[in-house]
């Protein structure tokens, strides 16, 4: 598959997840809807490594690249759907938003990259008051809300640690068998924490949980982790967050569209300064307009007499900064 239709495919997933978190949460506990969730894409996972004959573990250091992977999907979705419980879909994937800036420090920490400079710490100042302005119009709406801003938080953090060590360490390892292997390492936490937590077999599950858990399990887990750790494998760290700067727009608009969630004057200015902070931080209108001339540049070479026969740039988001 072309890397660029991988990064498409991530980003719309990226987008509708939060939705369906809420929808699988429906009739079923956090915990429960989550556990549910990872052992259905895990028996998918597996039928498709048997199908395609391929080994789960090459190397002993394997387990070490679904380790770190594993730390994306547990404790962090854990954390995601508990927080799902007291904030919007589409405020979670604003906040989600901030994982840009989470994989800049863990690269400066863990790889001695430092990606930040003047223009990146003002971008991280106006993403901290996009922040503060949704935080206090929540608070005033449900003191509850604080505790999902903070959890989101929290996911935005793991999952950029957990990106840089498989960035780090994943090489050119097989996107479907990094899946599977994290999956296998994190069922079965999920498994004891939904003993402790809930424990119980839902007596009636709903539609939107059975959608919910369903779109989740396959496109969700299977399909989108499968094209993220691919895209991850063949794309800068810096092309990859860019992600997040797509999805709290898209997202928003579907909570609006799908599930009425409301969007308020501080919610939009909110994320609006947190979006506009991801594009300062990436430098994303510089990009887009670079995108824009090539895409412009491209077109009319198509059309040249064949003798000239100039080859055509491909168009890709993966660009290093």
């Amino acid at each position: 598959m072309p890397v660029i239709l991988a990064y498409i495919f991530v980003v719309f997933i990226w987008a509708t997840t939060p939705l369906a978190i809420h929808w699988s949460n429906s009739s079923l506990a956090f915990a429960t809807s989550v556990s549910l969730r990872m052992v259905l894409a895990l028996v998918l996972c597996s039928i498709l490594m048997v199908i395609f004959r391929i080994p789960l573990v090459k190397h002993k250091r394997d387990w070490t690249v679904f380790l770190a992977g594993m730390v994306g999907l547990y404790p962090n979705m854990l954390l995601v759907y508990w927080s799902a419980q007291y904030i919007s879909s589409g405020l979670m994937a604003v906040i989600l938003g901030l994982y840009p800036f989470a994989v800049g420090l863990f690269s400066l920490l863990l790889l001695k990259e430092n990606v930040f400079n003047l223009r990146r710490i003002a971008a991280l100042l106006v993403a901290i008051a996009g922040l503060a302005v949704i935080h206090i119009e929540q608070i005033q709406l449900s003191h509850s809300a604080f505790y999902g801003i903070v959890g989101m938080l929290g996911s935005a953090f793991l999952f950029a640690f957990s990106s840089v060590c498989v960035k780090a360490l994943g090489g050119g390892m097989n996107p479907l068998r990094q899946t599977t292997g994290v999956l296998f390492l994190a069922v079965p936490a999920f498994a004891v924490t939904w003993f402790f937590v809930d424990g119980e077999i839902p007596a009636q599950i709903d539609s939107k949980s059975i959608i919910g858990v369903s779109y989740l399990s396959v496109a969700g887990t299977a399909i989108g982790y499968t094209l993220f750790f691919y895209v991850l494998r063949n794309c800068s760290m810096v092309s990859v967050s860019l992600i997040p700067l797509i999805t709290p727009v898209l997202a928003l608009s579907i909570g609006y569209l799908f599930a009425n969630e409301a969007i308020t004057l501080f919610t939009l200015v909110g994320s609006a300064l947190v979006i506009v902070s991801l594009g300062i931080y990436q430098c994303s209108i510089v990009k887009l307009g670079e995108h824009g001339r090539r895409i412009l540049y491209a077109i009319p070479s198509r059309y040249k007499l064949q003798s000239k026969r100039e080859p055509i740039q491909s168009v890709s988001p993966c660009m290093d900064d």
